[in-house]
């Protein structure tokens, strides 16, 4: 009979390579939660680049047991927000950085970083291997794509970084919603993939410049929204690529943490100079899932349950299937670099 003090976990033993995440096979349980909180019996989880961080010592937080994210049932809930047995994801709150992450049986989590999937018993739409590739891509996706962006059907929308997991996710959002998508990627192996997903137009970006592949008849195309994936390294570049009165979010790092170079033709390691380097008329904003959880960022303004239904209907099922089995291997790709 097994302990019920104690659970398995996958703990950090050093800072180093996969080689240092160990195995126990008794871990103390986390402690009963306190009202605020909700303990979770975790059924699967997500890996991500933040953990391949934290397992480095790269990160400027991490505890023992990592993960930011999971997919689980509620074994507690002083409070009452989510009843006993119910099915939910749970993501960011200090997961992994401040807290006992997902790389166990079992954790703590913050209610307000907690959404629940399904009523208690009631039957979910697929395995829980494949809800965990769910949460943190798609909730930071959505909140990219429609609070940052206020993307609307018809918009065209540059989702530069289109093939990774997070791009991916955008792409299937951004596509049901009824928007333009033209896709930027920087492997040609990925082409096919993407444009599966219903993409306008997929470019393969060379490293020389994007403005110039996206020529049209003589002039370069414009979009109403722009998500930047790639980072620091061309997001001035992107905001050329804006419209007057369109939106750029940038949301992701592909291109290394480095800041965003100066002007051309002065002192570049000065940094971003909007006065010079931002079109009049352009917003630009940022977004990390980190700040999922607080006041202004509730997860429950994310509407999972309804994504996960959406993509179990018959003509989104074959796609969504397919991103989720890509995210995973990135994703775990990701995790062993």
């Amino acid at each position: 009979m097994a302990n019920q003090e104690t659970m398995r976990a996958i703990l950090i033993s050093s800072f180093g390579p996969p080689e240092t995440l160990t195995i126990s096979h008794a871990h103390p349980k986390p402690s009963p939660p306190l009202p605020g909180f909700a303990s979770i019996r975790i059924r699967a989880f997500g890996l991500n680049h933040a953990e391949m961080h934290m397992r480095r010592g790269e990160w400027a937080e991490s505890v023992p047991i990592s993960g930011i994210e999971c997919v689980g049932t509620i074994t507690a809930c002083p409070g009452g927000e989510f009843r006993v047995n119910q099915p939910v994801a749970a993501l960011m709150g200090g997961l992994g950085r401040t807290i006992p992450g997902s790389y166990a049986e079992y954790t703590v989590a913050r209610v307000s970083n907690i959404v629940a999937l399904a009523n208690p018993g009631e039957k979910l739409p697929m395995g829980w291997a494949d809800l965990a590739a769910i949460p943190e891509t798609y909730a930071t996706a959505w909140t990219c794509l429609f609070r940052n962006l206020g993307l609307e059907k018809g918009h065209r929308l540059l989702i530069r970084g289109a093939g990774s997991a997070f791009g991916r996710a955008a792409v299937n959002l951004a596509v049901e919603a009824g928007a333009v998508v033209t896709a930027t990627t920087r492997s040609e192996g990925k082409v096919k993939q993407i444009k599966g997903l219903g993409v306008a137009e997929v470019v393969v970006e060379d490293g020389l410049g994007l403005p110039r592949l996206l020529e049209e008849g003589g002039e370069t195309k414009k979009f109403d929204g722009v998500l930047e994936l790639v980072g620091n390294s061309v997001v001035v570049e992107s905001l050329t690529l804006v419209k007057r009165g369109g939106r750029l979010c940038l949301a992701g790092w592909l291109g290394g943490l480095d800041p965003i170079p100066g002007p051309e033709g002065g002192d570049r390691e000065q940094g971003f100079n909007p006065l010079l380097q931002m079109a009049s008329g352009v917003q630009m904003s940022f977004f990390g899932s980190f700040v999922f959880g607080e006041d202004e960022f509730p997860l429950a303004d994310v509407p999972l349950r309804e994504i996960v239904i959406d993509f179990t209907m018959p003509y989104l099922r074959e796609k969504m299937t397919v991103t989720m089995r890509q995210s995973i291997e990135y994703r775990l790709q990701s995790a062993t670099i």
